[in-house]
């Protein structure tokens, strides 16, 4: 076990206007690394049938039987006429599927098919672990390209066949980190994934290569530079709560001695997160995939392990995240509706597909 790296880089001003962030990565050592029953969760009980809904999926398709029954699943999401708004919080793959431009496309023409603007949070399947020899031995940058290009080829703009408008950070080059209002609601999709956030080494490599690391360095800031305007956005507009959307878990209650050198790239984000949500002082909620059990708690609160891990000095008790079901529990998607109670915004369900 050796030292990698130890990086200091001070991010500037944005075009966006945004406050100079100071963003630490510190890198200590090379790294070793059922499905629950279907129920109401989270919030009031009571749903409000006028308020807005969004529907949640994520780790899906996984493998050949779900690629193929995909589109059944769209045609489901199309035909609820409660949602508005579909949000996928990433691995459109399985881990040992080749990462192939062919397999982007196929993914690419099924969203086509959803009616409701779709929101994409990019994973790690994608991009970050395709140097795996059964992924097809690819350079993940140069998925990282191909994804942008399929996905995000039209900035500030979502997927689906009614497309709605965003901002992106796309003037830097991450035009897959969004953010966006609905119902008195600010929302982001941030560009956050599992692997230790793509630091995990990759084939043939004891450490993360430099230009990985310049990768996960400028991916962190602009993250932590949408959550800030995220947060301040919705401070100036007195929205009743704060949306995060991501792929990673950062918070997976199913790993055990999980230690600050598997998960040593989060810190940055968590500690942005936990600083954002502290001052926003109204509800703020984290759906993430990639554990794939679905989940729901309250990571931050006194007592939480999390808090020494990620080395955060005070409890945030107005965040709760909400882990989705996904891969082999790729069940059912989570249906979220914009209630009226300003203690809990939200509430939702989890609806079984029919195929």
């Amino acid at each position: 076990m050796r030292s990698i790296l130890s990086t200091r880089r001070s991010i500037g001003t944005t075009r966006r206007g945004i406050r100079t962030t100071t963003l630490a990565v510190a890198a200590v050592t090379a790294l070793t690394l059922g499905s629950a029953p279907l129920a109401v969760a989270g919030g009031s009980h009571d749903k409000d049938r006028s308020g807005y809904t969004f529907a949640v999926i994520g780790d899906i398709p996984y493998g050949s039987d779900q690629l193929a029954t995909f589109p059944a699943k769209i045609a489901q999401l199309n035909a609820d006429r409660d949602v508005r708004l579909v949000t996928h919080l990433g691995d459109i793959k399985s881990g040992s599927t080749v990462c192939s431009d062919q397999y982007f496309s196929t993914v690419r023409a099924d969203f086509d098919q959803l009616r409701d603007p779709l929101v994409y949070t990019v994973g790690d399947n994608e991009w970050t672990d395709c140097h795996r020899p059964n992924n097809g031995g690819y350079d993940p940058l140069d998925r990282l390209t191909a994804i942008r290009r399929t996905f995000f080829p039209v900035p500030d703009q979502t997927l689906g066949q009614q497309p709605a408008r965003v901002t992106s950070d796309a003037v830097d080059g991450y035009p897959e980190n969004v953010r966006f209002t609905r119902d008195n609601i600010s929302f982001a999709a941030l560009h956050i994934v599992g692997s230790n956030n793509g630091l995990l080494p990759w084939t043939g490599h004891t450490t993360a290569t430099p230009e990985q690391t310049a990768e996960v360095l400028g991916r962190t800031a602009s993250t932590i530079a949408t959550l800030h305007d995220t947060f301040a956005q919705a401070k100036q507009r007195h929205d009743e709560a704060v949306v995060l959307l991501t792929q990673a878990d950062m918070f997976d209650p199913t790993v055990a001695g999980l230690t600050f050198a598997d998960s040593y790239a989060f810190q940055p984000i968590v500690a942005a997160i936990a600083r954002e949500s502290a001052d926003f002082g109204r509800p703020v909620y984290l759906f993430n995939g990639d554990s794939h059990v679905y989940n729901d708690d309250a990571p931050l609160a006194a007592g939480s392990r999390w808090l020494d891990l990620y080395r955060l000095g005070t409890a945030v008790p107005n965040l709760t995240r909400v882990t989705i079901d996904g891969s082999s529990n790729a069940t059912n998607y989570l249906k979220v509706t914009i209630g009226h109670d300003r203690r809990q915004p939200l509430s939702w369900t989890r609806v079984p597909f029919t195929s």
